[in-house]
């Protein structure tokens, strides 16, 4: 009987072995969802990044583009709504046999933003992981320094958002203005805004945003700690002005959406599935050994 024991308590140490192999060695496709002004390909941006991915973890790497070539892809950063960008994406990753079983995901800056709209909204893709590199998730409020536009370009972009970015025109012209968020008109933001209010449940309580993103197994977002580019740095956190003026900021525990959990925020944190990461370098700036040491784990 003594043996009969043993034999049992080996044959089980053997096979949560066999299991634990199993599940470390599962590795997951990814998915890359580019920002403003890049695109899905360029190899000195994503193009590069697909590969650094490919070589080092041995995964299928998918980088999503809008569009039928680069330069529509580019475009589109600027110029398609985000809700139809999402309907577009979950409709072709939907259809992708090689994401069947999930995927983990990566949004790099508005991307960031776009690939949570994708959870929340799209019931036919499992996203297990998701990363958001520099992601305005409370919007931003300001312009500065944006890349692949001149300064003139630039400055006309802010030009119209500060005076006409809750206009018709504006939220159905241009991308930047569904997620702008001005903290001195609350109400007028919630009111209008055609994306980033909706999916940020702050125009009516959509439940099946929070289920979806709690179906997540951990949300990881990233802060970039010399960013010139999201204005304010906390909205990369899920945190923003406090209401009412554009100074002083508040984290994501102190907003309202938090406190109130309308979007299942309070409740995924209370479960440890929400990662805050740092990297100290400006937009998007990190290195091969950061992304290594930070971000594999999540990816492996």
């Amino acid at each position: 009987m003594q043996q009969v024991r043993s034999l049992v308590k080996v044959w089980c140490v053997v096979l949560l072995f066999a299991n634990a192999q199993e599940v470390y060695s599962e590795k997951l496709p990814i998915v890359l969802w580019h920002g403003m002004g890049d695109t899905c390909c360029f190899p000195f941006s994503l193009g590069g990044v697909r590969k650094f991915l490919e070589s080092e973890i041995g995964v299928y790497v998918k980088s999503i583009e809008i569009g039928n070539s680069v330069t529509e892809d580019f475009k589109s950063g600027y110029l398609v709504h985000p809700n139809q960008q999402i309907e577009m994406v979950c409709a072709e990753l939907s259809k992708d046999a090689k994401l069947n079983n999930g995927f983990n995901a990566i949004g790099f800056s508005q991307g960031g933003q776009f690939l949570r709209g994708l959870v929340q909204r799209c019931a036919s893709v499992r996203i297990r992981n998701l990363i958001t590199m520099g992601g305005q998730h409370q919007g931003v409020f300001g312009l500065p320094n944006c890349p692949s536009l001149s300064s003139r370009t630039c400055e006309r972009f802010r030009q119209l958002l500060n005076h006409a970015a809750y206009t018709d025109l504006m939220q159905h012209f241009l991308v930047q203005a569904t997620y702008w968020h001005d903290p001195l008109n609350e109400a007028r933001y919630k009111n209008a805004s055609t994306f980033l209010a909706d999916i940020n449940n702050e125009r009516y309580l959509n439940d099946r945003y929070a289920e979806n993103l709690l179906k997540l197994n951990k949300f990881v977002m990233v802060k970039f700690n010399k960013d010139t580019i999201v204005q304010p740095l906390e909205s990369q956190w899920f945190g923003y002005y406090k209401p009412g003026q554009d100074k002083e900021t508040q984290p994501l525990n102190e907003t309202d959406l938090f406190i109130e959990d309308r979007l299942g925020l309070k409740t995924m944190y209370e479960e440890n599935k929400i990662v805050f990461l740092e990297c100290e370098g400006n937009h998007l700036q990190f290195t091969k050994e950061w992304f290594r040491n930070e971000l594999f784990r999540f990816l492996m």
